[in-house]
């Protein structure tokens, strides 16, 4: 069989073609984004943002429905009020920023002071040491449930729910129900009772649990903003497979976040027996609803991984805020809950339309 050979094509052959060649470059078309887009971004970088701009214009509006509530001395009531709210709200905030809930935070609260006021008032031990106590307590039973949730691979909701009834129990229990009266606090254990003074400054009476508050924030603020730790608890908000992946102990980091917060509701079990000035087993029993309401206004997102340690504080001071003004202008209790769900109905609604920034 004979075979025709093809001429070879030389290196100029293949040159010559090319003048027949698409000589256009490649275009893209521009991502021009609208103002919408823009600023859901910017919200999104920035969460804080938002619950300061609800204070500010909550707190001018209701000073235009009711004049008295522009003043210092209103606003100091509102600081005091949200006091204790406030700190079990940065509890709250550190569960939720690794997408979980602490449904037992009030319990842990009411144990712990229980612990305080019967070691320092019945049995006479120092203040010091009951309040030491009482503050370690708070932790052991945020430990547990961080093991529950971390080593056993239980749900968040179902496990601080189930120990929120093994804790009302636990206290009601540890008091036999009867409260610790005031009178007896001042006569034998007068230093748990220190968190609820203050002093004046400029009109406004500030308490020493209120300016703790704040430094606590700021504290908790700088740990998670500028520290592994807080890089880790943000992490594992986002995606514990991926934080696990990257070298990261998920178990150890969500056992040591449900710890702290057990801490923090520990100390601020010291501040409530300040703020009220008494010891009660049924005190406190809507604060687990307080502190949510306060995380989620305060711009911190309830999958996780996204928040504030500032804006929850700005939160608690919002529905302060809405509680003081509208008791001011005459608004029934009944309305002020009203209002204080459709803030978190707006602030869910608000944190879902800002999750699709990022999709």
């Amino acid at each position: 069989m004979s075979t025709v050979d093809e001429p070879t094509k030389t290196i100029s052959d293949f040159e010559a073609t090319l003048n027949k060649a698409d000589t256009a470059v490649a275009t893209f078309e521009k991502d021009d984004k609208t103002l919408t887009h823009v600023l859901r971004a910017q919200l999104r970088k920035n969460p804080t943002l938002i619950p300061a701009l609800v204070l500010l214009v909550s707190i001018i509006a209701f000073s235009i429905v009711a004049p008295r509530f522009f003043g210092m001395g209103a606003l100091s009531t509102v600081l005091k009020q949200t006091t204790v709210t406030g700190f079990i709200a940065l509890a709250q905030t550190l569960v939720i920023l690794t997408a979980g809930i602490d449904l037992s935070v009030g319990a842990i609260l009411v144990i712990s002071s229980l612990i305080m006021g019967n070691l320092a008032v019945i049995s006479g031990l120092p203040v010091f040491l009951a309040v030491l106590i009482g503050f370690g307590f708070g932790g052991l039973m945020g430990f547990v449930n961080g093991v529950l949730v971390a080593k056993i691979k239980l749900p968040p909701f179902i496990v601080t729910l189930g120990t929120l009834s093994i804790f009302n129990a636990l206290k009601l229990w540890y008091s036999q129900s009867e409260s610790i009266r005031n009178a007896d606090i001042e006569a034998n254990a007068s230093g748990l009772l220190w968190f609820g003074q203050g002093f004046n400054f400029s009109g406004a009476s500030l308490s020493y649990g209120g300016i703790t508050l704040i430094l606590l924030a700021a504290a908790l603020w700088y740990v998670l903003n500028h520290t592994a730790w807080g890089r880790h608890v943000h992490a594992i908000g986002d995606d514990p497979d991926a934080a696990m992946l990257s070298g990261i102990n998920v178990d150890r980091t969500l056992i040591s976040v449900y710890t702290v917060a057990g801490l923090i509701c520990g100390f601020a079990a010291w501040i409530a027996i300040g703020r009220v000035g008494s010891v009660s087993p049924i005190a406190f029993d809507t604060v687990n609803l307080g502190s949510i309401t306060a995380v989620v206004i305060g711009g911190t997102s309830l999958f996780g991984g996204r928040g504030s340690i500032i804006g929850s504080v700005l939160g608690a001071f919002i529905v302060g805020v809405f509680n003081t003004g509208l008791s001011l202008a005459g608004v029934d209790d009944y309305w002020q809950m009203f209002a204080a769900g459709c803030l978190v109905i707006v602030a869910v609604a608000l944190d879902q339309w800002l999750r699709r920034a990022s999709q």
